[in-house]
Parts: C-alpha cells; structure tokens; sequence
C-alpha cells in the first residue's frame, strides 16, 4: 500500500512536471535546459516535443547502461515506462495549453515564472515519491557517481552542456538560435530552489502520506530537488 502510494505521487508529480515544462517552453524564451534538445529537434523535424523526449531520455538510460554497466541496476528500468508517460503527458499539455502565446516581453516572463513555478512543484512531488528517478537526473547520477564528482557540480556541468548542444543544434539546422534563451538559464537557476522551498514548507506532507519507517527510508536515499526537467 506504501508503494503504491508512492507511485500515484510520482504520476502526479510526473504530470506537474510536464505541465511546467509546457508553460515555460509556450512562453517562447527558451525552455528548460534537459529539454532544450528534443524542443530544437522538434522545431525543425515532423516529430513533436514529447516524441524528441522519449527518444533523448532513452538515449541518455543507453548512456547509463554503458557507464554503470553492471551496476545498473533492474529498478533503473523502470525509467523507461516513466519516460514513455513524460512524452505524452508533455503533448497533451503543449495541447491543452496551445492558446498561450504571450506576445509581450513581460507577458513572457510571466508566464515564464509560472512555469518554473509549477514545474518545482512537480520536481519536489516527484522527490517526495522517492521510487523512480527520470533519465536526465539519473544519467547525473551515474556520471557523479563514476567520476566521484559532487552530484550539484555534475548537474550544473549537464544543464550546461544540454543548453550549449542545443544552441549548436539550432545553428546547424536552422542557421538562427532558437529554443534557447535567457529563459534557459532562468529555469537552471530557479527550479531546484522551488523545489528546495516547497520541501521545506510542505515536510509536513511525508508523514502524513507515508509511515514513519518509509519516511525515514526516503530521507536517508539522499535524493536531490534539482530539476530533471
């Protein structure tokens, strides 16, 4: 009963998370930087974002495989249907949500902030579920633990190799830069703090949701709030 629990948590926390995700990449300045690859592709290919999603993050569980090799463990696996239900889930908002398209500059960040907003929530449901990690984290997590790097270090390092291969990406195929803008380095910079606050204002909630002896498991995994988005 604890775990699946834990599981509709991480489902909400999943579906939050791609509705920030649609919010901040609808207010056309530039989208988070773990989704600023599959958005450029899906700006110049037929496939959609959630598609590009899919495909990128089952590329990166690939890249775990090869870099934990037999220390991957079969729970990891568990990335892929989490996956699969983040690209749709990041379709049917990009659908619901098609009607925004702020036009002015304060407009954007508006909605922006919002996004972040909303997507911190989603990050720190998804923390709080303490089951299934998405592959931008977890690929995170595999090189830290490879290359004995502190995990904070390694996620900045990341972001910023994502937002730079995008920026390439659009380069090459679009010969102009789009899908990564000042709203990349505002979404790498807020969202982990967001989740941080709601973990701290909302403590309150593990305890209730969950007993004390799954509590104290979660609490000593050492699982992060940055953003995975």
């Amino acid at each position: 009963m604890e775990k699946m629990k834990r599981y509709v948590v991480f489902f909400v926390g999943l579906f939050i998370n791609s509705l920030g995700v649609s919010l901040i990449t609808l207010a056309d300045l530039g989208t988070s930087p773990i989704s600023s690859v599959p958005y450029v592709l899906s700006l110049n290919f037929p496939l959609t974002l959630g598609a590009f999603t899919v495909i990128f993050n089952a590329f990166l569980i690939l890249l775990q495989l090869l870099i934990l090799r037999k220390d991957f463990k079969p729970e990891y696996f568990l990335q892929i249907p989490a996956t699969i239900l983040f690209g749709y889930f990041i379709d049917l908002t990009m659908e619901l949500f098609h009607f925004i398209h702020p036009a002015a500059y304060p407009a954007k960040i508006l909605a922006l902030l919002i996004g972040c907003l909303v997507l911190g929530f989603g990050v720190y449901l998804e923390v709080l579920a303490n089951v299934v990690m998405l592959p931008g984290e977890s690929f995170v997590r595999a090189v830290s633990a490879v290359s004995k790097k502190e995990f904070g270090i390694t996620k900045v390092l990341f972001d910023v190799t994502m937002a730079v291969c995008a920026a390439l990406l659009s380069l090459l195929l679009a010969r102009r830069l789009e899908g990564v803008r000042e709203g990349t380095i505002i979404v790498a910079l807020l969202v982990g703090f967001i989740a941080r606050m709601f973990g701290k204002m909302l403590k309150f909630l593990e305890p209730l949701l969950f007993s004390k002896k799954e509590s104290r498991k979660s609490g000593a995994s050492g699982k992060t709030a940055d953003t995975p988005a």
